[in-house]
């Protein structure tokens, strides 16, 4: 008996042996070029009837630099997608008309970008028509119910009472041989532009193409500046009414007092309906049956992370309430269900995104879709089927459909999968410690295709920006630990105190405290995954960007922990000295939130969390990387702490791109800044090959 169990075991094991050489034999390694080619699948919009999905694909163009993005067609209950737009330019931002025949986008075909339509047939594209002709541009088509109008956003001179005023001063800027700048007021420039005098403004034009007309005039953004998130502005189901977000405090580079206005569409006065509400207020949406308009907003002024709660608005009575106050995470996306008693909505939690229902009448909220990060919800107007995307650490994001119950869920696009077979990409693996003061603190791991778990491998700690963010179980592509594993390392990503999706006191607890608890929280967690047997815990390294970038420069000055050495660093974007960064920045709600004052009211907090207060300590060998137009985190940081480092002899090596910002997004400066990190960890981290 035991000879027989024996031989099958023996047997067994050379089943798998061969079948893990044959692994070997058909999967490569994920490289930094695979990344450029993966097709960028997004915004995806379901048609009236329910039977279509519109939406979008981004390709990369490596040789010409740039990323084009066309539209498709999907049926909802699965099949071959259509494509749509097939033109040079990019086609984006689908939406479709009400009675479904049309579809509205966003196209620089003929120059500025515009808005159009094109017909649906069965066939797919039938004829094109050009709505807006603004000299400005026109972004974000939103139709009214009624389909007649058709509302955008568009830059414009808000002393101009026409468009050819703004086009008259816009000819006379570019000609000018004079490139000077010049501000009366702060946020002058943001993120990646100057401001220049313009505002971002609400517009409405005929769908059928006509004159379009400014709902939102006057000296403010309507609405303001948002990295994402659901659109800011949205028609009420009888067509005659517009709501928007706009921030009309006097000094907006302190203010993050948005509010939510309502105005008609035929014109006349815009109404504020939250001004009771000091901090955000964003994201209208009204109910389907014109009851009510759901937004998002915050409860503390100036902090730009505080817990986004989804508001109820009741236009009868003119109260509100917050629905989601038992939900301690942020809402992002949400949608009501077509019979106006429910919202779907996700929010994340533990590094993962789901689907929850809320009734409107209260009650529990309940999770329809527990797993995955999920993103982009929608229902169809039966109110049977939801539509949303999902995407992991392994995969890019794709397109699927369930039951609005959460039941059989089902992919629909399948746009990456036959290339992603060859990689063999592994599932993200969770891992929790002990962090400050007991707290449990939660992160993944990513390890090799090919790994062995009898082999030891160089560690490599990513720190996620914010410091407000997280690494969650979902796809990215400016720090993709999939490239870095496939380069041969195990990659650990980290979610400290500021963390989001662990309740909003973990997020609270690193305000004022940007190295302490946090710090601790990384080093234990550091020292956690560095013992496993695995891991060989004299090859460590870290990289990071914005606030993982200050980690890092923290690091650089307080490597000294026996537990677990940094043979390396990459510091990206990241912040050096706080005094400094406090005067060249354009947010200033941030550091004043996060420092508790300025640095003539606040020195001591300033200082203390200064990775410049300990250059004297500098001595691990780093990479520094900046983008010449950042505004967020301006060049200078970087380069205060690349000359700390030289002048205190550590081995150290500059990138800058003179034509990007916080972030690198252009593909061939992306596969450079790829290509050197991957060998400024090579060079101190992997043995030099033997002859």
């Amino acid at each position: 008996m035991r000879r027989i169990i024996a031989s099958a075991t023996m047997l067994a094991l050379a089943l798998a042996a061969a079948a893990a050489g044959k692994t070997s034999q058909t999967t490569r390694p994920f490289t930094v070029d695979d990344l450029l080619k993966v097709r960028r699948v997004s915004d995806p919009q379901v048609s009236p009837d329910g039977r279509w999905i519109a939406y979008t694909i981004a390709d990369t163009d490596k040789t010409a630099n740039k990323r084009t993005t066309q539209i498709y067609l999907i049926p909802t209950e699965g099949g071959e997608p259509r494509q749509l737009t097939s033109e040079k330019q990019s086609s984006s931002e689908p939406r479709w008309a009400p009675d479904g025949k049309r579809i509205a986008f966003v196209s620089a075909r003929d120059g500025e970008s515009q808005v159009w339509t094109v017909e649906i047939t069965e066939a797919g594209a039938g004829a094109l028509r050009k709505t807006t002709n603004i000299s400005t541009g026109a972004d974000g088509p939103v139709w009214s119910a009624d389909g007649k109008w058709i509302a955008f956003t568009s830059e414009v001179y808000p002393d101009c009472a026409n468009d050819e005023c703004n086009k008259t001063r816009a000819e006379q800027a570019a000609a000018s041989k004079v490139k000077a700048k010049i501000a009366e007021r702060l946020l002058y420039r943001h993120w990646t532009t100057w401001k220049d005098g313009k505002r971002s403004h609400v517009f409405v034009a005929p769908a059928d193409g006509g004159e379009a007309r400014d709902l939102t005039p006057g000296d403010y953004d309507a609405p303001p500046f948002s990295l994402g998130g659901p659109t800011d502005y949205a028609f009420s189901p009888d067509s005659k009414e517009l709501a928007f977000t706009r921030n009309t405090d006097k000094i907006e580079a302190i203010s993050t007092n948005a509010d939510i206005f309502v105005a008609p569409v035929g014109g006349g006065e815009a109404r504020r309906i939250t001004g009771e509400n000091s901090a955000n207020d964003a994201s209208p949406q009204y109910s389907p049956d014109g009851r009510y308009i759901a937004y998002r907003a915050q409860s503390q002024q100036g902090f730009e992370s505080d817990r986004w709660r989804l508001m109820l608005y009741d236009r009868k009575t003119g109260q509100g309430h917050s629905l989601t106050e038992q939900l301690d995470s942020s809402v992002e996306g949400f949608t009501f269900s077509p019979d106006s008693e429910k919202v779907y909505l996700a929010a994340g939690e533990r590094g993962r995104q789901p689907v929850y229902e809320i009734a409107l009448s209260g009650g529990p909220i309940r999770r329809v879709i527990a797993e995955g990060f999920n993103d982009d919800v929608q229902v169809t107007r039966d109110g049977k089927v939801l539509i949303l995307t999902r995407q992991s650490l392994s995969r890019p994001i794709e397109i699927y459909r369930a039951a609005t119950n959460g039941a059989v869920l089902t992919q629909l696009t399948k746009t990456n999968d036959a290339s992603f077979a060859e990689f063999g990409l592994r599932s993200a693996e969770e891992v929790t410690w002990e962090g400050a003061a007991g707290a449990k603190v939660h992160g993944f791991i990513t390890k090799p295709a090919n790994f062995a778990a009898t082999r030891k491998y160089p560690l490599l700690v990513l720190i996620h920006g914010g410091p407000q963010g997280a690494w969650s179980d979902s796809w990215s592509y400016r720090w993709n630990p999939q490239v870095f594993a496939a380069a041969g390392y195990v990659v650990f990503s980290p979610n400290p105190r500021g963390s989001t999706g662990y309740g909003q006191r973990f997020v609270d607890e690193i305000s004022g405290d940007w190295a302490g608890k946090v710090y601790t929280d990384l080093m234990n967690g550091v020292a956690y995954v560095a013992s496993m047997p695995y891991v060989d815990r004299e090859r460590i390294a870290a990289a990071g960007g914005s606030y993982g970038g200050y980690m890092v420069n923290w690091i650089e000055g307080h490597n000294n922990d026996p537990r677990a050495k940094f043979k390396a660093l990459v510091s990206h974007a990241g912040v050096y000295n706080l005094t400094s960064m406090y005067g060249v920045t354009e947010e200033l709600w941030f550091p004043e939130w996060e420092f508790k004052g300025t640095p003539w009211t606040n020195p001591d907090m300033y200082a203390r969390w200064s990775p410049h207060m300990f250059a004297k300590d500098f001595k691990t060998p780093a990479l520094v990387i900046h983008g010449e137009l950042d505004y967020r985190v301006p060049v200078g940081e970087g380069l205060q702490l690349f000359t700390a480092l030289q002048r205190q002899g550590v081995e150290s090596k500059l990138l800058v791109f003179p034509d990007e910002g916080h972030w690198v997004l252009k593909p061939q400066n992306s596969e450079l800044w790829y290509n050197t990190v991957l060998e400024w960890f090579d060079r101190y981290l992997k043995p030099k090959a033997q002859p």
